[in-house]
């Protein structure tokens, strides 16, 4: 690999990374994709109590708190799972 190609990784890492730490205080990429993951009303009350009761240190982050409850889905409530199993989760 040259060394050119080697700088431009390093600078897109960099670049993801930091806005991936600022995305909380100031929008950005990932909250782009965190909007577009999210529920129904129906569906975030759906998962709401298992969220609150095995996930809340993953809020607000949309990924952590599915990758949550998708560990924890021998545990969840059946409308919580039935909302995973209806988006392939």
């Amino acid at each position: 690999m040259t060394r050119i190609a080697h700088c431009g990784i390093v600078a897109l890492t960099l670049a993801l990374l930091m806005s991936s730490a600022t995305a909380q205080t100031r929008g950005g990429f990932f909250n782009f994709f965190d909007e577009l993951l999210k529920g129904t009303p129906e569906e975030e009350a759906a998962g709401k109590p298992d969220v609150n009761k095995y996930c809340q240190y993953a809020v607000p982050d949309t990924f952590r708190v599915l990758g949550c409850l998708k560990d924890h889905r021998n545990r969840i409530s059946k409308p919580c799972l039935a909302v995973l199993e209806n988006h392939g989760q």
